[in-house]
């Protein structure tokens, strides 16, 4: 059950894309409730994992790289809309090539990609629900933010200096996303590069 929820956050994710290609504002102002949507799902799948007895490699291996899909994805969608700086995507991109590539040496060994943390410092940034539910509440925020701005600016009646507003706080908080981002990713870079190196493995 689990499992499924988190799949279904893919084509979930294809209708938001294709909403804010869409040419009319209503179209993007209907992203803003999927995109809430398709954030919730990710604490969803987690809640039923663990009450259903379901939690597994396999579903924390897809629950990141479902993760990774919609976030990368959105990201250069925003960019290539101009919604925000393409720094933002590639900063996305490049961090989860690195963090994916060095857990995938924990995970071929049977240990979940929330598990291989060892220092205090590192199971709080990555895996405290306090770091996990700040991370996804500005995702939700920047994400929805964005949606709402590019219908703001199709929208007759809306003044200029509320969609600057608007834009610019949800840049703002996207900045904050890429920033917890890289303070998630940096226990992991730290921790699994440190065993790497330390058994010669290649």
């Amino acid at each position: 059950m689990a499992n499924a929820i988190t799949l279904a956050r893919l084509p979930l994710l294809f209708v938001i894309v294709a909403l804010l290609y869409g040419t009319s504002p209503t179209l993007h102002l209907m992203c803003v409730p999927l995109l809430i949507l398709l954030i919730l799902m990710d604490s969803l799948d987690g809640y039923v994992a663990r009450h259903r007895h379901e939690s597994s490699v396999v579903g924390s291996v897809l629950d990141i790289m479902v993760d990774r899909i919609v976030e990368q994805v959105l990201w250069v969608v925003y960019a290539h809309l101009r919604l925000v700086p393409v720094a933002i995507p590639l900063l996305f991109i490049i961090r989860g090539v690195l963090v994916d590539t060095l857990r995938n040496t924990q995970v071929s060994e049977g240990v979940s990609p929330f598990q291989i943390m060892a220092t205090r410092w590192g199971k709080f940034l990555v895996g405290s629900p306090a770091m996990r539910s700040s991370y996804a509440v500005v995702k939700l925020l920047s994400f929805s933010g964005l949606a709402a701005t590019l219908a703001a600016r199709g929208l007759w009646g809306v003044e200029a200096t509320s969609t600057q507003i608007l834009g610019t706080s949800s840049l703002v908080l996207s900045w904050m996303a890429a920033a917890l981002c890289l303070a998630r990713g940096i226990p992991v870079i730290v921790e699994a590069g440190g065993k790497l190196l330390a058994t010669g493995k290649r």
